[in-house]
């Protein structure tokens, strides 16, 4: 009894989102003068506040900004926030007047489309180093990560590791994503948090999904390559750590989760790879050579989305969910008519342990080159399917298409939506993309 108290009084020290507030600091990312910790608002004037996830004011609409700081130097005097601000925003808060040498911007991190939530908070950024090393770390767990690193695989590496990380991140997004929903804990505070990034904002926190994709892909990564590709052990080990650290940091940098948070992320992750890494194999084959296998992947992923949606109201989580379901069931359906068709065969065993080529100026133009032209041809894939599947969702259901941001909310909409466009998106990636450079000599 007496470790179970303990354990619980140091799970809610590692949730203080004080100690979150407290790291940013040490990094050298300040809030305004008077960002402290007070009473609800709704308890001050006796009127009730919409409240974001964070238990901070909640801004909706847009505004201009690509998501990285201005800063401009302040003209002495007193800097006060502008009225109506977003996440880490405490409106009458107690003011101050801000040292003549700070150098304060304003922030506007990037605006979520669905949900149409911004923030923008007078910050002082003290480490630029640190505030894009960091940025550089959070956004390892983002789409734009993901669209050029698992093509980067398949198309210039090795396919069959490509395939085999894809179905790792599949289930450990999935089941990050639905036991948040489950938990349903909030994220850090704001105040003290400093928010420095709000897209995700409408999700829940526990556990962070950044730290378990941080933790799966390249901790799969090297267990699928190592002995396949010769390569010393301890350079994917410092791969590991580096890409591990790097990601996990940045979301309490970026006042996003907890240190609770993203402890409980990584420990999942690894608890997940322990329980399917040994499946993968038998997973991929059954991708492969199974005459109905894409009929059963598009009907299983289908069904895991369709009861993630009913696990919480609405949330980006949700579309998301969706998302990485139907990105994985196209890359099973692509690579099953690969295989069907004898198109992208892997090595055969006996080529085994595979040597790294010699980089030369014709291997990385052409690598570049197929990046370039493959990711090209996927975004345009998602354009024209989200421009299609939308309307018609909406026109099949009898949804009002007026507002897409609030049909995107109905799960008539949001998970075909997904799961078709991003679905055409990863059999693009596996079965089509490769057809073509087979066709003009890229391949």
């Amino acid at each position: 009894m007496a470790l179970l108290q303990r354990l619980a009084r140091l799970a809610a020290d590692l949730q203080d989102p004080q100690k979150v507030a407290d790291f940013q600091r040490l990094c050298g990312v300040e809030g305004p003068p008077g960002l402290v910790a007070s009473p609800p608002l709704a308890e001050e004037s006796g009127e009730p506040e919409p409240l974001a996830n964070g238990s901070c004011l909640a801004v909706t609409g847009g505004g201009e900004g690509d998501g990285w700081p201005r800063l401009r130097a302040a003209a002495g005097g007193e800097k006060r926030h502008p009225k109506g601000l977003g996440n880490g925003a405490v409106p009458g808060g107690a003011g101050g007047q801000g040292p003549p040498q700070q150098t304060w911007g304003r922030r506007q991190p990037r605006r979520n489309s669905l949900t149409g939530e911004a923030a923008c908070q007078e910050i002082a950024i003290r480490n630029p180093f640190l505030y894009y090393l960091f940025n550089l770390g959070t956004e390892l767990g983002n789409e734009l990560f993901y669209i050029l690193f698992f093509p980067f695989c398949i198309w210039n590496l090795d396919a069959w590791i490509g395939r085999r990380l894809i179905i790792v991140w599949v289930w450990v997004m999935y089941l990050g994503q639905c036991t948040k929903d489950v938990i349903r804990w909030p994220r850090p505070a704001s105040p003290p948090v400093v928010k420095l990034e709000v897209f995700y904002n409408s999700e829940y926190s526990m556990p962070s999904t950044h730290a378990m994709s941080g933790t799966a892909i390249p901790l799969a990564l090297v267990l699928l390559s190592y002995g396949r590709w010769q390569y010393p052990l301890m350079y994917g080990l410092i791969l590991v750590i580096c890409w591990c650290s790097l990601v996990c940091f940045s979301r309490i940098y970026m006042g996003m989760h907890s240190i609770l948070d993203v402890i409980a992320g990584f420990l999942y992750a690894i608890l997940i790879l322990v329980v399917f890494h040994p499946a993968v194999d038998l997973i991929d084959n059954f991708n492969l050579t199974y005459k109905y296998a894409p009929l059963i992947i598009i009907s299983l992923h289908l069904a895991l989305g369709v009861f993630s949606f009913t696990l919480d109201t609405w949330s980006t989580s949700r579309g998301d969910t969706a998302q990485i379901l139907g990105c994985g069931a196209g890359v099973a359906c692509g690579s099953h008519f690969n295989y069907m068709l004898g198109l992208m065969q892997d090595p055969s065993p006996d080529t085994l342990p595979l040597i790294p080529p010699s980089i030369t100026v014709t291997l990385f133009g052409k690598a570049i080159l197929r990046l370039l032209i493959g990711v090209v041809l996927l975004l345009l894939t998602r354009i024209v399917m989200k421009k299609i599947t939308i309307p018609l969702a909406c026109k099949m259901f009898s949804i009002p298409c007026g507002d897409i941001r609030q049909a995107r909310q109905r799960m008539e909409v949001e998970l075909p939506y997904r799961y078709i466009t991003y679905g055409m998106v990863g059999f693009s990636l596996m079965f089509l993309v490769p057809c073509l450079f087979l066709f003009i000599g890229l391949s």
